[in-house]
């Protein structure tokens, strides 16, 4: 009877454990620059427009959304919702209400004011997965308003790192803790490595991150990807992550190789890659499987890669590479896996500030539909970040970043290029 006990007490006190661990890994992750956004102080009612909530699930025509302060206190169909009398009234009608979008890979470029303009097209959430959090000081100085900023610090790689200036070193388990800390400390709300960090030491920063409460994304390239995420990878970064983990052994040790001797090599080698790449095998539907058995969180930035034929001659490889990482986009997401929008920043084939929407009418063309990718833009990429208790979603409750766009996306998603009122923290600043 006593060893029955005792052997209950123990399985009781590693599923306390086991639930400690969990809720301490869940904690609220907040932008750095949370206590530098605006705060809605009135109450707000959008009226006679079309809902779309960022769940996926079906649009609400003729709805309205109230909200009182910095949150979310009503929201449905306009015949539910009883607007108090002083209220701010904000007529929706011809217009698409949803969550402000969230960027899951933005690179500022050097240009300070990407971030506000990006806020003015809607993009109420960013992440720049890679970046000295320093260099982000002149930015939250300006006068002008900024997203919610959700940075990493520099990326971790190894030696030589690929981007000298956006990476730190790390060469043992001692130095990479040691970073992991000390970013998170800084007020980092995501880990990312690089494509050359051992990946013997992708465990060890997996591990420290998760038991600070941060996830973990990478740049792989001439990582397997499978072995990176059974180490603890929770996103990838760039759909061209994949390559090793579609190409046959031999070949793919060839592309490591050329990497390994020259960063430079990916920029033809990684479509000459791609372009090889049979997505209908078997290794193609395995890739699908794990990702989702995984809940692997996927960001292709395929806007930095297209390629589009020009008034010369047309790069046959390029053009075929590129129609692969598009279609393997499609595949994953129609298979269950978590596809999320990622800008880059700033693409090749669109204008300053509108690369986010580029890469939503690739996911289109890819063969997504429209509302998975305005629910991979939103709710998804809530979850990757770690936010999907506040933001995401227009809910009660929730804190009421939305975006108001001339027109209805669900038909046509270039509509997303007619933000006509941005609200961030119940402020409108648009």
């Amino acid at each position: 009877m006593i060893n029955r006990r005792l052997n209950l007490l123990f399985v009781f006190i590693f599923l306390a454990s086991a639930l400690f661990a969990q809720k301490t890994i869940q904690k609220p992750i907040k932008s750095l620059n949370e206590a530098e956004l605006p705060q809605g102080t009135g109450t707000i009612a959008i009226v006679n427009v079309l809902l779309i909530d960022g769940n996926g699930g079906q649009a609400i025509s003729n709805a309205s959304v109230l909200v009182k302060g910095n949150k979310i206190i009503a929201a449905g169909p306009s015949k539910s919702i009883l607007v108090p009398q002083g209220t701010e009234i904000i007529q929706g009608k011809g217009m698409s209400l949803l969550p402000g979008l969230i960027d899951s890979h933005f690179h500022i470029d050097g240009a300070e004011d990407l971030p506000s303009t990006f806020l003015k097209n809607g993009i109420t959430s960013l992440r720049d997965p890679g970046l000295w959090i320093e260099v982000y000081d002149q930015v939250r100085k300006s006068s002008k308003q900024n997203p919610r900023l959700f940075l990493s610090g520099p990326h971790l790689d190894g030696s030589p790192p690929a981007y000298p200036n956006d990476a730190y070193v790390v060469r043992d388990e001692a130095e990479a803790i040691r970073q992991v800390n000390e970013v998170v400390d800084q007020g980092s709300t995501v880990i990312k490595i690089y494509f050359r960090t051992p990946p013997g030491l992708i465990k060890a920063i997996t591990d420290v991150a998760h038991k600070r409460g941060i996830p973990v994304t990478g740049h792989l390239e001439i990582t397997e990807a499978k072995h990176a995420i059974e180490a603890g990878l929770d996103g990838i970064e760039h759909i061209t992550s994949f390559g090793l983990s579609l190409t046959p052994k031999r070949e793919a040790e060839k592309y490591r190789q050329s990497m390994l001797a020259d960063n430079n090599y990916r920029k033809q080698g990684r479509y000459e890659a791609w372009a090889a790449i049979d997505l209908n095998s078997a290794a193609a539907d395995s890739l699908t499987r794990f990702l989702v058995k995984k809940r692997t969180f996927v960001s292709p930035t395929l806007a930095i890669f297209e390629y589009q034929p020009g008034k010369g001659a047309i790069d046959s490889i390029k053009l075929k590479g590129f129609d692969q990482m598009m279609k393997l986009t499609s595949k994953l997401q129609k298979g269950g896996v978590n596809i999320v929008v990622g800008s880059h920043g700033m693409v090749p084939y669109a204008e300053k500030g509108w690369a986010y929407q580029r890469e939503m009418e690739l996911f289109v063309e890819s063969g997504m539909s429209n509302s998975a990718v305005i629910h991979a833009a939103t709710m998804v990429n809530a979850r990757f970040f770690r936010i999907e208790k506040e933001l995401g979603s227009i809910e009660i409750g929730k804190l009421a970043d939305m975006i108001l766009v001339r027109g209805n996306p669900l038909e046509d998603i270039k509509v997303m290029r007619n933000i006509e009122r941005v609200m961030i923290n119940g402020v409108f600043v648009k």
